[in-house]
């Protein structure tokens, strides 16, 4: 049994084929890495990596990221760039997800308050899309009002949840600070005591949102760090996941082990025995960015420090002073060594999560 099996289709999915394969790495305990693309290139390295491992995959774009599809040369007053690199990345995925033979979960990370407009740009493309093709453009969004005091935070997000709902868009939510920098935010220099969600936030969030929808997920922080930084006295504890859900359950006096999907925010570098406990207490997803950022750089060190007599010229090489480098500077060739870096690094993510051989 497998998410094929489920009847969950291959491409960019949506709606209650999102909840199925949730509930399904919920059950069976494995979580979906969402991978941060900037680019074509970077999607498509993504989405190999997945389909050669038979694995479904979370496909993510951040402000910054959407901004780079559309072009950094386009201004990005009023979130215009990003909200036209977002579309217009959702729709090159869309595009070519199926043909990879896979599920595939598309999102939009971190936005904070000051970035609202980009997710209005965001759900106005959503509600267009669903209008002619009865689903919306992306499988999901995130709102990240983590900064602001709690009871805002949840007011907005349920707010959102109220409109998303109406065209089956799941939301991503998170509560306590994930720390470092990523992308422009800059945690690194939070109070310790921020990077730890309390059980009693948790449920504050289950029991507001269920109202609208059951369509949510929540970056509960436990000391994550965004980033490759040495945390200090912060130390990561997924435990603190179990006693969420315990509290969530004994507030629901329901029978479910683990009512709450959870996100892991700020995995890169983690211990890999803190990644499968997290994912045994309710990780049904887990970002991937920095690590596949040198992933894809690495590619490119590589091939240079392979060719590097041969990339110093347009003419003339170790073979002779008039032999022709362009098979060497072809941006083709050095850019499918990053996209193959990368790919093996989101495998890597992949074997982590126990998201192998799934389909």
């Amino acid at each position: 049994m497998g998410v094929l099996d489920l009847g969950i289709p291959t491409g960019v999915i949506t709606g209650d084929n999102v909840r199925k394969l949730f509930n399904y790495a919920l059950e069976q305990e494995f979580a979906i890495p969402a991978v941060n693309c900037t680019s074509s290139s970077t999607v498509n390295a993504a989405l190999e990596a997945a389909r050669d491992i038979k694995s479904p995959l979370i496909i993510q774009f951040s402000q910054g990221g959407s901004a780079f599809y559309a072009g950094k040369g386009l201004s990005n007053e009023g979130q215009k760039a990003s909200i036209k690199g977002a579309v217009a990345a959702a729709h090159y995925a869309r595009f070519v997800a199926k043909d990879y033979g896979i599920p595939v979960v598309l999102h939009s990370d971190h936005c904070a308050k000051k970035l609202l407009p980009w997710f209005d740009g965001m759900l106005e493309a959503d509600e267009e899309y669903f209008a002619k093709h009865g689903e919306p453009l992306f499988s999901s969004h995130m709102l990240d009002l983590s900064e602001e005091p709690k009871d805002e935070n949840i007011a907005t997000c349920k707010k959102y949840l109220e409109r998303m709902s109406k065209i089956n868009l799941l939301l991503e939510m998170e509560i306590g600070i994930t720390g470092g920098e990523e992308d422009g935010v800059d945690n690194t220099g939070v109070d310790n005591s921020a990077l730890y969600t309390q059980p009693e936030d948790v449920w504050d969030i289950v029991r507001e949102l269920s109202k609208v929808s059951d369509m949510f997920t929540i970056a509960a922080a436990f000391g994550n760090v965004h980033g490759v930084y040495k945390p200090g006295n912060v130390k990561l504890s997924p435990i603190l996941l179990k006693k969420h859900q315990e509290y969530v359950r004994k507030q629901l006096n329901c029978k479910t082990e683990k009512p709450v999907w959870f996100v892991f925010h700020g995995g890169s570098g983690s211990v890999k025995e803190e990644i499968r406990e997290a994912v045994g207490y309710g990780v049904i997803k887990m970002n991937v960015d920095t690590d596949t950022q040198w992933a894809y750089w690495e590619g490119i060190k590589n091939y240079y420090e392979g060719k590097k007599f041969y990339l110093q010229a347009q003419v003339g090489n170790p073979e002779g002073e008039d032999k022709p480098n362009k098979k060497y500077y072809d941006p083709r060739v050095f850019i499918r060594e990053s996209e193959k870096s990368m790919s093996k690094r989101v495998q890597e993510a992949c074997r982590d999560l126990g998201n192998v051989n799934r389909l």
